[in-house]
């Protein structure tokens, strides 16, 4: 048996950089190709809303509380706020979404009643019900990590479907079904 010679082991670290990089490209691709996984994978999913009562945050409308949601009937409850961007796109859908029989619920977070008054001018009021949530308190309770995000809660206020961002045209008929589904 013969030891390497130092010409075999020199050529074996000119080829590691290459091999580093092929496994690199090789995980990359994998990560790019294979589908994401788009559920939301919710610690409250299955759990109750907090007992809460939120004061009107718009004006002809009343606030929200746990009771509201508790009412034998599923909803939408959709956390969102006027200085929101994302907030504004998904107005469509929530009027969409209205006209499919969804009661949809709001909670404006951080919101002033007058910046709040011309974001539902602008962009249609979907609401039955805005509750203001001066300091996300409720927000954070139900998990919920920014806005705009949505939630669909059963008739015994328990949530049964969380759906992060801000809903887009292609995913009202799955919301719809969700809502459809927490009302049997």
């Amino acid at each position: 048996m013969t030891a390497a010679t130092p010409q075999a082991t020199a050529r074996w670290h000119l080829w590691l950089p290459l091999v580093l990089f092929g496994a690199f490209v090789v995980l990359l691709l994998y990560g790019l190709l294979r589908p994401a996984d788009r559920d939301i994978k919710s610690a409250m999913i299955g759990k109750p809303l907090p007992q809460f009562a939120l004061r009107p945050a718009a004006e002809g409308l009343p606030g929200l509380s746990f009771a509201d949601m508790a009412d034998g009937k599923p909803k939408l409850l959709n956390i969102f706020a006027s200085w929101c961007v994302p907030c504004a796109a998904e107005a469509p859908q929530l009027a969409q979404l209205r006209a499919s029989g969804v009661e949809v619920v709001g909670v404006a977070i951080r919101d002033k009643p007058d910046d709040l008054k011309r974001f539902l001018t602008r962009n249609g009021n979907p609401y039955s019900r805005i509750g203001a949530d001066d300091a996300s308190a409720i927000q954070f309770e139900i998990g919920s990590s920014g806005v705009p995000e949505s939630f669909v809660i059963d008739g015994k206020g328990i949530i049964r479907y969380q759906h992060i961002g801000d809903i887009r045209a292609d995913q009202v008929a799955t919301i719809v079904t969700k809502v459809r589904e927490a009302g049997q």
